[in-house]
């Protein structure tokens, strides 16, 4: 069975960005507020010099994009979360005769009991636009801390 295919019924906002040079190179925001050095991590035989690497920025982008699903969930229940922190695990990894990704998901909401943090956890998954794009295509777990 496939996951069908979201389709926006309106746009609300488009972000663009250039890379040049791939993992040795440069990223950046047509706005300029992204301006960063790329790099490969040594892991996948880079040199380690400084700079993000896509990994870094997808782990951040669905870390903070989950973050806000999480708490508009949780507005939506009328539920005061307290601070919450998301932190993405992005990992890349070889998958069949290419690569793929695999992100864990972990909550860390000190002030809900576990059972509620839990539960909005996966409310979030419904909602966030990072899951709904990756659903069906890679693994992506949820824990809490």
């Amino acid at each position: 069975m496939s996951t069908p295919r979201i389709t926006l019924d309106k746009a609300l906002y488009t972000a663009t960005a250039s890379a040049t040079g791939g993992r040795d190179g440069r990223i950046a925001s047509d706005d300029g507020t992204l301006d960063l050095p790329v790099s490969m991590p040594r892991a996948l035989g880079g040199s380690g010099a400084p700079g993000t690497n896509p990994e870094q920025l997808f782990a951040a982008g669905y870390a903070a994009c989950f973050g806000s699903a999480y708490s508009l969930v949780a507005r939506m229940q009328k539920i005061k979360t307290g601070p919450v922190t998301i932190t993405a695990n992005v990992t890349i990894g070889t998958a069949g005769s290419g690569f793929g990704l695999a992100v864990d998901l972990v909550a860390n909401v000190p002030e809900l009991p576990r059972e509620q943090a839990e539960a909005l956890m996966h409310a979030a998954h419904e909602v966030c636009p990072y899951s709904n794009a990756t659903r069906g295509n890679i693994a992506v777990s949820l824990r809490l801390a």
